[in-house]
């Protein structure tokens, strides 16, 4: 049996959710139950019809209920959604507890802490919950420096060139 790792997608640039997606593509392939649970993303159900298709093999939740993304909500908006989110994160913490699935990513799980929804601690107990053969997937721009010790793999995707704005310093 494979051990599960624990791996997180990080960085200002685009392609987080992406690579986390062709990770399920590839686990998918091998004959693992993949599930994704999606956050800070908005309803978004056209394009989630696609992932869709991808069942039995590749499961994916929203628990979300606006259409918008989450920084555009008002804030009464916001509260509402806060309490939809903080199910996705308990439906996880049952995912995690029973086993049911082999892969588990939590897309923009880290933005959730940036706008504190949940708290680093929150992730540490998820990561804690996983068994020894389920892969942990978790994605968002900020990694906060607490996680660093619970991961196994870490890649950061940052902006080397953008001809929309400005060049970062330092290149």
């Amino acid at each position: 049996m494979e051990k599960g790792l624990v791996k997180i997608y990080c960085g200002e640039g685009k392609g987080k959710s992406t690579s986390s997606l062709g990770r399920a593509l590839v686990c998918a392939s091998e004959e693992k139950e993949v599930f994704v649970i999606q956050f800070l993303k908005g309803k978004m159900t056209g394009k989630l019809d696609y992932l869709k298709r991808l069942e039995p093999e590749i499961k994916v939740f929203r628990f979300e209920r606006e259409e918008a993304f989450y920084e555009n909500l008002t804030d009464d908006e916001k509260k509402e959604e806060s309490v939809n989110i903080l199910n996705g994160i308990n439906f996880a913490k049952k995912v995690l507890s029973i086993g049911e699935c082999d892969v588990l990513i939590l897309d923009e799980v880290l933005g959730l802490v940036d706008l504190g929804i949940i708290s680093c601690e929150d992730v540490i107990h998820l990561i804690e919950l996983k068994d020894e053969r389920t892969e942990l997937i978790l994605t968002g721009r900020n990694l906060p420096e607490a996680l660093i010790p619970y991961a196994d793999y870490i890649s950061c995707l940052d902006i080397i060139k953008n001809d929309a704005c400005e060049k970062p310093s330092g290149i």
